[in-house]
């Protein structure tokens, strides 16, 4: 599914995104972008990456700023989005304006931010690890999440919940493409991490060879989204995998030196 981009813009039908498939506000949008059919960054950060970080592996930074201004000029966002620097931490920012500087350097530390100020675009970078976007009901608020593993079990989705003014019986939750659970492979210090602290995350883990297991993050984070307090019945997405999918979505653990999608939020002004 293509999202709706500004009819004027010049790249409109160039970028590669994937619109997230759920029944947000009018005026709420998100998406993920896509790998391949914009950009131009080289093998193996082919074409359209938004990571900037991924310059010590070896893209060209200026070429993921070429990537950026393409994707907000293309998608004819109100303002630049806020990049963060993410650190698989529970961070949380709230933002009230766009962003006063731009470069790598003024991106702040968190994982997730969030805001009730139309105009506001929220940026989220992975490459497996799960983006959630969250959005009250009422088009009032949203939120945008960096969750993988260690995010996950440390709370990263109940920090995010929190740091919202909105209840959690009025958020709805995209679950945007992360590694998928056919595919994603760990051990026994992951296992641990959700099952010590809840017995019913097993759920979530599928046992493949001593130690080992497949985990389903999806449903790790459905299942932490409703202990929050988030309507089960309001949470979409969860049906991608990153893994599986190399001519759609970058996967750190598929190919290791490689480029971030981003998941962008934001409510019109």
């Amino acid at each position: 599914m293509a999202a709706p981009l500004a009819p004027d813009s010049p790249h409109a039908a160039l970028l590669p995104v994937l619109a997230a498939d759920w029944a947000a506000a009018p005026g709420v949008h998100a998406l993920t972008t896509l790998r391949h059919g914009a950009g131009g960054s080289k093998a193996p950060f082919d074409q359209f990456n938004m990571g900037n970080r991924t310059a010590a592996d070896g893209d060209d930074p200026d070429q993921v700023a070429r990537n950026r201004a393409l994707l907000q000029a293309g998608l004819g966002l109100p303002s630049a989005p806020h990049w963060l620097r993410q650190v698989h931490g529970t961070g949380v920012l709230r933002f009230d304006a766009p962003p006063v500087e731009s470069g790598i350097d003024a991106e702040p530390t968190a994982d997730a931010a969030v805001t009730s100020v139309p105009g506001v675009v929220l940026a989220i970078l992975t490459a497996d690890c799960l983006p959630v976007v969250l959005a009250a009901r009422d088009g009032r608020e949203i939120g945008a999440a960096h969750a993988g593993w260690r995010g996950l079990a440390d709370g990263m989705l109940e920090a995010t919940v929190a740091a919202m003014h909105t209840p959690p019986g009025g958020l709805q939750a995209w679950l945007g493409p992360a590694a998928g659970p056919a595919e994603y492979e760990i051990g026994a210090d992951v296992f641990a991490a959700f099952v010590d602290l809840d017995a019913g995350a097993a759920e979530a883990f599928v046992a493949t060879r001593p130690g080992h297991w497949k985990v389903d993050l999806y449903a790790l984070a459905r299942r932490r989204l409703v202990a929050a307090g988030v309507d089960p019945g309001e949470i979409s997405g969860g049906q991608l995998s990153t893994i599986a999918e190399p001519g759609r979505f970058y996967s750190h653990r598929r190919d290791r030196r490689t480029g971030r999608m981003a998941t962008l939020a934001w409510m019109a002004p």
